[in-house]
């Protein structure tokens, strides 16, 4: 009996399995799911003659020609000969072994791209491959895969291949449903894709709307329904305190206001309040556009826990518009006898005590804060409910450790987005909240008209800024960098202080970024508030939460530069009083395509929920969605708008496999996430 062959080197294989979990490939099956970019030709060779530019092709022929030449520049040059003419190959960049292969005489395959050149058609640095006697061309298209340093094409491809032999390649979805949705079966799709046939049509392989990639797409869709779902009935498993609205802080509020709340306020409070009244933990996800008044929903579901002698915390991202909460929320409830702690990381050791006690004392029942609220000094043992306000901004730990300040019992969970998220994306990625959506703004709001500048006419800007301010009024000028760069050549917030402070000396200016100590931050924006500030230059630090009605001018610099999203936001920065209110976005030319697109979607609409569509289109699902996948990437192939069709299959589906499959919907998530479905239930 012949031995075993000997194990590979433990340092070999753990390096490949170093560079495959660089790739999220964890397990054999793992590789299955890793699918081809793009696909090459290499199934057929065209001669040479025949031969057009700007196309990827297979030649063959013999080498009639290699010479290392060095002018104008060190290079290989071949002059490869078939039946019908000669073709150039060139490299730029090679290694003795690629010289010795492509020796005058040698028989030889190239696969690259055909480009016109000096001495005629010629392709550069080129696939090549020896052939020997008798070689065949292969039999399936050639699979181009996602890779990392190390891991060659060749490599993943025998990896995969292998793996396609040897994991369970079972169909999870029922036979009669599979056909009700005209989807081929599993293996069929998975070898279609790994291993196409030749006469497989490329485009509909490369623009991922062939049959085997729609039952891809469905099963990835499927599996993340069904997680969310599970992780939806988890949930409710637990616990909560049930807070039954009374409704006495509330009507002492509502009556205190100068304002009547909207329909979509008071339809959302009314969800809340039903959602807080239940035994089990509330999450569910408020979402409105810039300005459609969050704050005063969230302040009376925080009031519905005081009223049960529970506390009700609220975290917020940044400490500008954690202090804006704060000192809003502190306004309506101190005069109903209500105390409110304020926790920042730059207070003082004395006042951030101070606070802790009047907490773990349970005589503030309020707490609002940034991530202060959540260090394990804060002592939060009755929270009913916790609001997290820009929850994007957060990752899953940070939002869990709120929940996890309390023994037993869970708190209630209330997200707030002013960045409006897409439909498409509700359903998939955000299928296992409740939503509440604040659909119409306050009355009051003044329209705000956008113009777009060129910076070649930056003093009529400034001289607007100036006309603005000696009116009565305020202006933003918002720079997105604070130090020089080179590379991107944008003013900063520096210059531009001193260069707007020198040119505008009838107004004081201000400055505020990131990197000023908060207490400095804070005193700046104090200024600007009492209007003992005109013109506030600043970064996105005042993206979200500053709210100054006096403010009736927006200026954003290199606005080519800024997201869609953050140009919505901060142009909701003006427009909050009963002046008619202006966002000026100057521009640098050349503008990129996509920079041309966005500056056109700020400029055509100020509807909060169609700029979330088409930024989704420019942009993917990211910025939505934000930490709430931890790094991992949950939707690799399928497109929640694009594929719009099978989310709602998928959705509708997810409930009957719960109820009718359980073993085969547990099989599902463990092909597609392993252990990463649990970052969904955050």
């Amino acid at each position: 009996m012949s031995a075993p062959p000997p194990a590979p080197p433990a340092r070999k294989t753990s390096a490949l399995q170093g560079r495959l979990a660089k790739l999220g490939i964890a397990r054999e099956a793992d590789l299955l799911l890793h699918l081809p970019l793009r696909y090459e030709d290499e199934t057929r060779l065209v001669p040479i003659a025949e031969l057009k530019p700007g196309a990827p092709v297979q030649v063959a022929g013999v080498v009639e020609h290699a010479e290392v030449t060095f002018r104008p520049r060190r290079q290989l040059v071949v002059r490869l000969r078939d039946d019908t003419g000669v073709l150039t190959l060139r490299y730029l960049n090679f290694y003795p072994s690629v010289v010795k292969q492509l020796e005058t005489g040698a028989r030889i395959r190239a696969f690259g791209e055909v480009r016109g050149g000096f001495w005629g058609e010629e392709m550069v640095h080129p696939r090549t491959q020896t052939l020997a006697e008798g070689s065949e061309l292969p039999a399936a298209l050639t699979p181009v895969y996602p890779t990392t340093a190390g891991l060659a094409q060749s490599a993943l491809r025998k990896l995969i291949s292998r793996a396609l032999e040897r994991c369970d390649l079972a169909d999870h979805l029922p036979d009669d449903w599979r056909k009700a949705l005209r989807l081929p079966g599993w293996e069929r799709s998975l070898r279609h894709l790994h291993q196409p046939p030749p006469d497989a049509s490329l485009s509909a392989l490369d623009e991922r709307n062939h049959p085997a990639w729609r039952r891809i797409k469905f099963d990835e869709l499927l599996a993340q329904q069904i997680s969310l779902r599970r992780a939806y009935a988890e949930r409710r498993q637990h616990r909560a305190p049930s807070l039954l609205p009374s409704g006495k802080l509330a009507q002492g509020l509502l009556a205190a206001l100068p304002f009547a709340l909207t329909g979509a306020q008071r339809r959302a409070v009314n969800e809340i309040a039903q959602d807080l009244a239940q035994p089990h933990p509330m999450q569910r996800l408020l979402q409105g556009d810039v300005g459609s008044g969050k704050t005063i929903v969230a302040a009376l579901a925080m009031l519905q826990a005081a009223e049960h002698g529970y506390q009700a915390a609220l975290m917020a991202p940044t400490e500008i518009l954690a202090e804006q909460h704060y000192r809003k929320l502190a306004g309506w409830l101190a005069p109903l006898g209500l105390q409110v702690a304020w926790l920042s990381g730059s207070q003082k050791k004395r006042e951030r005590e101070a606070n802790r006690a009047l907490l773990a004392s349970g005589e503030a029942l309020l707490a609002v804060g940034t991530h202060a609220l959540i260090e394990d000094d804060v002592l939060l043992t009755r929270l009913g409910i916790a609001v997290v306000d820009e929850q994007h901004r957060f990752g899953v730990r940070q939002r869990l450790a709120l929940r996890e300040k309390v023994d037993g019992a869970l708190p209630h969970m209330l997200m707030m987005s002013a960045t409006p998220i897409p439909r498409t994306l509700a359903m998939s990625y955000m299928a296992d909240l409740d939503v509440s959506v604040l659909d119409e703004l306050p009355p009051g709001r003044t329209p705000i008209m956008t113009r777009l500048v060129s910076d070649a006419r930056r003093d009529e800007v400034i001289a607007r800024v100036r006309d603005a301010c000696l009116e009565g009024r305020q202006a933003y000028w918002v720079c997105p960098l604070i130090e020089e760069s080179e590379s991107l050549q944008l003013q900063t917030a520096q210059d531009t202080f001193e260069r707007l402070t020198a040119e505008l000396p009838e107004l004081k200016v201000g400055l505020v970024h990131g990197r000023l100590k908060p207490a400095e931050k804070a005193a700046v924006m104090e200024a600007f508030l009492r209007n003992e500030v005109q013109l506030l230059v600043a970064t996105t630090v005042i993206e979200v939460g500053v709210d100054v009605p006096n403010a009736s001018l927006m200026v954003i610099e290199h606005a080519e530069r800024f997201g869609l999203a953050q140009l919505h936001q901060l142009r909701g920065r003006v427009g909050r009083g009963a002046a008619a209110s202006s966002c000026v976005l100057i521009y640098a030319q050349p503008l990129s395509q996509n920079g041309r697109e966005r500056l056109k979607a700020i400029y055509e609409t100020t509807d909060g929920f169609e700029i979330a569509r088409r930024d989704l289109q420019l942009r993917g699902p990211g910025e939505f969605i934000g930490a709430r996948q931890s790094g991992a990437q949950l939707l690799r192939y399928a497109d929640p708008d694009a594929d719009i069709d099978l989310v709602e299959k998928a959705q509708e589906l997810a409930a009957r496999m719960l109820a009718e499959h359980p073993g085969t919907a547990e099989r599902l998530l463990e092909r597609w996430f392993g252990g990463r479905a649990e970052l969904l239930k955050a």
